[in-house]
């Protein structure tokens, strides 16, 4: 029988329904985490300011894509277009600290007007009541935090702190002096004060500071990988000041680019301006020559008459002419070239015919207006600068190299054509020494004309390039906000919230069960041990009263179960003598003594005999229980010769059967008298005069009382207490077992909660509701909080 309520220890796979017992138990818990995280969430998206997105879309000129057409495609032929962009370049301009600052000086955006709440402040953007101004600004305006408190009095006068001047109270259109510059404060036109908006605060934030945030919340995307067209947005709290910076963003942008290209082609009017200057002066002096030859030969048309003889002459003479200005060209260049710095562009389109040169001007140029760029933002020790300086220098040499290279070339074709005119010439010598003398100054004045008329040519085509100069992106759809908040997100917040709701809970019962290394329920012993298990005992309401007959309160039927179960437990003890039953535990305060007590009752309340004996007489406890005003008992008896054991046993008036027997005085030497021989005949004598005999004994961790007596046991009824036992404890029974010192040793589990369930099977009475069926018991009427909320 004894195997009906035996334990087996056995390797089990995860069990789900118990933790999911567990935790639905606890789903007050849950409930209240879930309802403050929520509560918090509410509380969250109530006091949030929300977040609004703005968005525009340009079309960035990009030579590799493709790009907008460009309006000075018409004057392509001329060499016209301007600095080729590239659209990651662009990106990355688009979102420089530079253009971002300027965005935020143009909109005054790191002034706030701000309406004064009771939890938080609002700043009103778009339409606000006054209009505050600042002149004269000072290093302050743009490096600290400063504030000043508006209050209107009536509907010109208001008052302002923060000044430098004595009297606070000023009209509107006043001159205030303050740290950071003048303000003048102006009422919007048409516009009355709310109750609301008599009182404001105007904060100047830290220009680094707000250039930070709106840098951080700009994001500049292109659509795909092939086209140029890119997406601008940015998140603000107000839309209209996100859709103003991003429109004023691209304007700026915009304007930088056309002042950059304007910078290249006003650079090089300057150049062929000045080269224009020079050249009027040598043709001026050119044709005076010719003028002054032929006053003082009074010579009119030389030409017929040795047209004969200079016909040959007329190709090699025209070949000399284009050398002639070729190589004044390229002296010119190289002479602008090795004054020039690092920050100068060279004119462009002025070598004809040498695709080469031009195109290595072209690079030249691409890579100063790069490093001027780089310069707004950067040193001269910036690793960039550094490595863009080298490679003008490299470029530079290059070009240098192939304008002497040119020059060489035109040097050599120059003197070849010279030989061959002087040849032809030689045949001509008939020609009178004025016709020789007069070609020279013609041939000058011819050279001085060409290089006057190619100079004047790219005047009007640089004057183009300045005077259309396109913009480097264009705007296809302006900056628009979306109406509906992207923060916070309220599905987010609330889903969050409610995972908190449940985690938090979660984490903290899982914490709690982590530390408590107390024993909880019956499987923290049977799933440990191979030592049976005789039922759990739920908290009695009243631990010091004997339960009485009629008693059906859960701790009285889970006895009974007890009792059952013990008798289980007996089967081998023959009928004609007393069961012997020792109560003990690990530590004091387990509930042994109130077990032992009351297992005496129940077994009394079924008729039988029963003796109570105190063991425990170390400390004694069972006086407390029965109210006797006699205290004397076992040590008294066993301290005492010639003594009636009936003498010290005294009877339970409610009870027909149920007698006890005290622990008596507390003896100097109990170990010694435990181990008596008047003990062992005592429980000879008792056995054959009741049916049950239960003993309370003491703590088996502490003395070895327990031990030295426990070969008058038939069965040890070992009390752990629930909440109370630390399981490291645990092993203490387990070593009793195994070597055996406790005879037939089974587990009780004391003061268990009602609510978990106790009782063989698991199953539990406070599930069950005796008073529902109406068995007599009162139930207590708890308020709801308490029956939410209890454990």
């Amino acid at each position: 029988m004894q195997n009906n309520i035996l334990n087996q220890k056995k390797e089990k796979g995860l069990e789900l329904a118990p933790i999911i017992n567990k935790y639905l138990s606890l789903w007050r818990w849950f409930f209240l985490g879930t309802f403050i995280s929520m509560i918090i969430a509410i509380m969250y998206l109530r006091y949030t300011t929300p977040q609004y997105k703005a968005s525009a879309t340009i079309l960035v000129k990009d030579e590799k894509k493709g790009g907008m057409l460009s309006e000075l495609s018409a004057f392509s032929e001329l060499g016209l277009g301007g600095v080729k962009s590239n659209i990651d370049n662009e990106i990355e301009i688009l979102k420089s600290r530079s253009l971002i600052e300027n965005t935020v000086k143009r909109l005054n955006l790191n002034v706030s007007l701000l309406m004064i709440g009771r939890i938080n402040n609002g700043e009103i953007y778009k339409t606000p009541p006054i209009k505050v101004n600042f002149y004269n600004k000072t290093v302050r305006f743009y490096n600290s935090v400063t504030s000043f408190s508006f209050t209107e009095l009536d509907s010109n006068t208001f008052k302002i702190d923060n000044t430098l001047n004595k009297n606070n109270v000023f009209c509107y259109g006043d001159l205030i002096k303050t740290k950071v510059g003048d303000l003048i404060i102006k009422k919007s036109k048409g516009y009355v004060l709310k109750e609301s908006e008599k009182k404001l605060s105007i904060f100047i934030s830290p220009i680094n500071k707000v250039v930070n945030s709106f840098r951080s919340r700009l994001e500049v995307m292109p659509l795909s990988k092939t086209s140029s067209i890119v997406d601008v947005s940015m998140v603000d709290a107000d839309f209209f000041k996100a859709e103003d910076f991003l429109n004023n963003l691209i304007q700026i942008y915009n304007e930088n680019a056309i002042w950059d290209k304007n910078f290249i082609s006003e650079k090089t009017s300057d150049f062929i301006v000045n080269r224009l200057n020079l050249i009027t002066q040598e043709l001026d002096g050119v044709e005076n020559d010719v003028e002054s030859f032929k006053t003082a030969n009074k010579l009119t048309d030389i030409d017929s008459e040795a047209k004969i003889y200079l016909e040959g002459s007329n190709q090699y003479n025209n070949k000399g002419i284009d050398i002639d200005v070729q190589l004044n060209v390229v002296s010119s260049m190289l002479d602008f070239l090795k004054k020039s710095t690092n920050s100068d562009l060279l004119p462009t389109n002025i070598i004809n015919n040498q695709e080469n040169a031009t195109g290595l001007i072209n690079n030249y140029n691409q890579l100063i207006l790069n490093r001027n760029r780089i310069l707004k933002t950067a040193t001269l020790e910036n690793p960039s600068v550094i490595k863009i300086d080298q490679e003008i220098s490299s470029l530079k040499a290059t070009i240098l190299n192939s304008l002497r290279r040119l020059q060489s070339t035109l040097t050599i074709q120059k003197r070849d054509s010279d030989n061959q005119f002087g040849i032809i010439n030689a045949k001509i010598g008939k020609i009178p020494v004025q016709e020789h003398k007069f070609r020279v100054i013609a041939r000058q004045q011819k050279v001085k004309e060409e290089l006057y008329l190619y100079l004047l040519q790219k005047r009007e085509e640089s004057a183009i390039s300045l005077s259309a100069t396109e913009a480097n992106a264009r705007v296809i759809d302006p900056a628009k906000s979306l109406e509906i908040p992207v923060l916070p997100n309220r599905k987010s917040v609330y889903l969050i919230a409610l995972l908190l709701g449940l985690i938090i809970p979660f984490s903290i019962i899982n914490l709690i069960e982590l530390l408590d290394t107390k024993v909880k329920t019956r499987f923290d012993i049977t799933d440990k041990f191979n030592i049976p298990f005789l039922g759990d005992v739920p908290k009695a309401l009243t631990p010091n009263l004997i339960i009485d007959t009629a008693s059906r309160t859960s701790t009285a039927e889970a006895l009974r179960i007890v009792r059952t179960n013990i008798d289980y437990m007996l089967t081998q003890v023959p009928d004609d003598k007393a069961k012997c039953i020792f109560v003990t535990s690990t530590i004091p305060g387990e509930g042994k003594t109130f077990l032992s007590v009351n297992l005496a009752a129940v077994f009394a309340h079924s008729g039988k005999k029963v003796l109570l004996i105190g063991m425990d007489i170390r400390k004694p406890k069972l006086d407390e229980y029965f109210g006797l005003s006699d205290t004397k008992g076992l040590t008294d008896y066993l301290s005492t010769k010639n003594v009636d054991i009936t003498d010290y046993i005294k009877p339970i008036k409610e009870f027909e059967s149920f007698e006890v027997l005290l622990g008596g005085v507390i003896p100097p030497n109990p170990t010694e008298m435990l181990m008596s021989k008047k003990l062992d005949e005592l429980f000879a004598q008792l056995k054959g005069e009741y049916d049950y005999i239960i003993v309370d004994t003491a703590p088996v961790s502490l003395v070895s009382d327990t031990l030295i007596i426990a070969k008058h046991a038939d069965t040890f009824v070992y009390v752990i207490r629930a909440n109370y036992l630390d399981k490291n404890l645990l092993s203490v029974p387990d070593t009793l077992h195994t070597e055996n010192k406790l005879p037939n040793m089974a587990f009780i589990l004391n003061d268990t909660q009602i609510s978990k369930g106790y009782g063989y099977g698991g199953y539990g009475y406070g599930g069950y509701g005796y008073g529902a069926y109406g068995y007599g018991v009162t139930v207590e009427k708890k308020p709801w909080y308490k029956k939410i909320f209890k454990k």
